[in-house]
């Protein structure tokens, strides 16, 4: 599974109301053995449209 496959689905399981930081992508993705930055995650959320985790977050 690529890296960008994977960071789809860590943000689908995601709370909506408590969104992960980048920083917590890249530790979860570290638990399955793929050594990324951080910087590396946002570029990739940012290619696939994906927001960044303070304008996911939904408030009710």
């Amino acid at each position: 599974m690529s890296a960008k496959a994977k960071i789809r689905d860590i943000i689908a399981e995601e709370d909506p109301k408590k969104p992960l930081p980048d920083s917590t992508i890249v530790d979860r993705l570290e638990e399955d053995q793929i050594d990324i930055a951080r910087r590396t995650v946002a570029k990739y959320l940012e290619s696939m449209g994906i927001l960044s985790s303070s304008k996911r977050k939904q408030l009710f």
